[in-house]
């Protein structure tokens, strides 16, 4: 690995590292209102929410960093107290670029970017028509650090109301496809959150065995990654031997279409994910392939089907 401490690098060295590295971004297009009337659109991408009793966002206006003065958002913020905070989604992420251009104060970027002001309903400064998730905010507390160019500027807000689009939701729950918000990278770089959506499943009230309870063939297997332990590990418990005898035979005696006990049809089903029947295949051709149970049980991981893998994985020991 490469080591460095700040002292050591210039700004834009260090900037350029926390951009890589701490990554993807969430990205608050921050609307505010001068003290004289002037609308001001910009995005920022040092954001996240900290809170829900009461609902509490922040994120970080910094100063400039070629001379250190205060963005117009801070100077805003400061003097009127209110903002409105929207999320960005991939249908306007060309006009929020648009949107980070510096302009001098008396220029509104709404009509820079091509965004549509609409009145919001508690606080002055204006929301962003075209996003489907909104929050009016008000200023607890601005914490600066530092004096120099890039300094942190963190804008601690309260959520006063939240303007969400009806058609985001699955479930009672906003649907990450329907947003399909944008993230911050480093350089030139955004990440499209809905390509890349998987699922964790939390352990909240469950009582797991954990990655030491796990038997120690199974972590000590060349064939499993981090995340396949982790997965493991998740379980509230898993078969006995006998269980695993049982469910083998099943599986032994299940009729499966096109069914082929070969290793070629083995590597096909790994390549189709048909991890039903590799593992059928791998426990008929019997070959005393352990490797070949494991990958059987490491596709029905993949494909979030614990009792599968589970078997699977037990059964190496009993061949």
């Amino acid at each position: 690995m490469l080591h460095y401490e700040p002292k050591d690098l210039s700004i834009p060295e260090v900037h350029k590292l926390l951009l890589g590295g701490v990554a993807p971004r969430p990205i608050a297009l921050a609307s505010t209102i001068s003290k004289d009337g002037i609308n001001n659109l910009s995005p920022y991408s040092f954001f996240n929410a900290f809170g829900a009793n009461p609902p509490v966002v922040a994120f970080s206006p910094s100063r400039r960093g070629r001379d250190a003065t205060f963005k117009d958002t801070y100077n805003n913020l400061i003097d009127t107290k209110e903002c409105v905070i929207q999320a960005v989604t991939h249908s306007m992420v060309e006009q929020i670029s648009l949107a980070s251009a510096e302009y001098a104060t008396d220029v509104d970027e709404f009509v820079k970017s091509g965004l549509t002001p609409i009145d919001s309903d508690l606080v002055k400064p204006k929301r962003v028509k075209e996003s489907p998730f909104q929050i009016e905010c008000k200023l607890i507390e601005m914490k600066s650090y530092g004096d120099g160019g890039a300094a942190a500027n963190l804008a601690i807000c309260e959520v006063l109301k939240f303007h969400v689009a009806d058609d985001l939701f699955t479930n009672g729950v906003i649907d990450p496809l329907k947003i399909d918000l944008v993230a911050r990278m480093s350089g030139n770089f955004y990440s499209r959150a809905g390509n890349g959506v998987f699922e964790v499943e939390k352990p909240i009230g469950k009582k797991c065995i954990g990655y030491d309870q796990i038997p120690k063939h199974i972590r000590e297997s060349e064939i499993y990654s981090a995340n396949d332990l982790g997965k493991f590990g998740n379980s509230e418990s898993f078969p006995d031997d006998k269980s695993v005898k049982e469910f083998i035979q099943k599986v032994i005696d299940e009729k499966q279409d096109n069914f082929e006990n070969n290793i070629e049809a083995f590597l096909r089903y790994q390549r189709l994910n048909e991890y039903k029947k590799m593992l059928k295949a791998a426990v008929k051709i019997n070959d005393n392939e352990k490797r070949n149970l494991e990958l059987a049980a490491k596709c029905a991981l993949l494909n979030n089907d614990m009792n599968y893998a589970w078997n699977a994985a037990l059964y190496v020991k009993m061949v």
